[in-house]
């Protein structure tokens, strides 16, 4: 099943400046696969290198953190849209 997945300002640069892409996956570990193999540099910027998605990416399903759902193992339906959300740190002292 297609599955939209908006994509970031930052790491749109590796998916060619698109701001969403349609991949294939039943849940968000599968689209997120589907993802990296149709744009393979974005898997590092994603995926540490054990293979974990790298705690400053941040992905929900609709408005729902993944973290507080099955994590990876979430299931997605086709109306489900996934968004990476890469976490933003600084601020003044």
């Amino acid at each position: 099943m297609a599955i939209q997945i908006m994509i970031p300002t930052p790491l749109r640069q590796f998916t060619e400046n698109r701001e969403s892409v349609s991949v294939e996956g039943s849940s968000v570990g599968e689209a997120l696969e589907s993802l990296c193999t149709k744009y393979s540099p974005l898997k590092k910027h994603l995926y540490s290198d054990d293979g974990k998605l790298r705690n400053f990416v941040n992905v929900y399903v609709n408005d729902e953190d993944i973290r507080y759902m099955q994590k990876e193992s979430t299931p997605l339906s086709e109306k489900d849209v996934l968004s990476i959300i890469p976490s933003i740190a600084g601020g003044t002292a």
